[in-house]
């Protein structure tokens, strides 16, 4: 497989490029960095892993996907529509994995997907997309009973919050409980907690990967759910299988789940 990176040059891109090193049959062809980055013109491989690939860092899109089968996104969102353009353009798959986009980001994936492969989704991991489905599992079988509680901890440099993944985690619960709503942490006399509230809570410090808790509270018990991602290479490796997958499959917006389950490779509606 034939891949390009685009934020080649951030945590997950070094972190996508030393594992495809590592993968008898990926080859990346392209890197993108946002005009200015000081790893411009920089050797991929000697930046991820120290040793050379022959694949120098640019800032344009169009000539990074020249013989790309498939792009792996992990920039900022501002970068996302050129991205998402010259993929188009290119006719590459995207597998992305941005996330604080906006309504406009959000219909250009639509308008995207009608002309290319395109799996977006706010976390990459196996786990974490378990996790989801067991959260769905749990509120259905526990009822309005139990109050809902998700708690994301990430590393200081992250710049959004609520995390991607912990508002696929409240869209998961709101398709066991439809009528919740959110409340993104607390202060002064709020008095009782509504039942249809679910509380939303933020924890920026250190180097912390991700965390999800999802705290499932009864009058007499407490059920958590979590996810801790020990390594950046788990949402890395997600992405290249993801890649694989998507490389060649016709036009449509994919999911994560159809990747990692058999007898599901067709695209669903957006």
């Amino acid at each position: 497989m034939k891949l390009c990176l685009f934020g080649a040059a951030g945590r997950m891109g070094r972190a996508v490029a030393r594992l495809a090193a590592e993968t008898p049959d990926v080859q990346i062809v392209g890197a993108v960095e946002a005009p200015g980055s000081p790893a411009l013109g920089r050797d991929l491989g000697e930046l991820a892993a120290g040793e050379a690939m022959g694949v120098a860092i640019g800032a344009d899109p169009a000539s990074a996907l020249l013989g790309a089968e498939a792009l792996i996104d992990f920039s900022l969102p501002p970068a996302v529509p050129a991205m998402l353009r010259a993929a188009m353009h290119a006719g590459v798959a995207v597998v992305s994995g941005t996330t604080g986009l906006d309504e406009d980001c959000e219909r250009l994936l639509v308008r995207a997907s009608a002309e290319i492969p395109v799996l977006w989704a706010p976390n990459l991991s196996l786990g974490v997309q378990l996790l989801a489905g067991l959260v769905e599992q749990a509120m259905r079988a526990l009822g309005a009973g139990y109050d809902v509680e998700i708690v994301e901890t990430h590393h200081r440099a992250k710049i959004d919050a609520p995390s991607g993944t912990a508002k696929q985690l409240v869209e998961a619960a709101r398709r066991a409980r439809p009528e919740l709503g959110t409340v993104h942490g607390r202060e002064g006399r709020l008095g009782p907690r509504p039942v249809a509230q679910l509380g939303v809570h933020a924890v920026r410090g250190g180097a912390v990967v991700g965390d999800h808790t999802v705290h499932l509270i009864g009058l007499a018990d407490r059920i958590e759910l979590s996810h801790r991602a020990m390594s950046r290479d788990v949402f890395a490796q997600g992405a290249l299988r993801a890649a694989r997958f998507l490389a060649g499959k016709p036009p449509g917006r994919y999911a994560l789940g159809q990747v990692l389950s058999t007898g599901r490779e067709e695209p669903h509606g957006c």
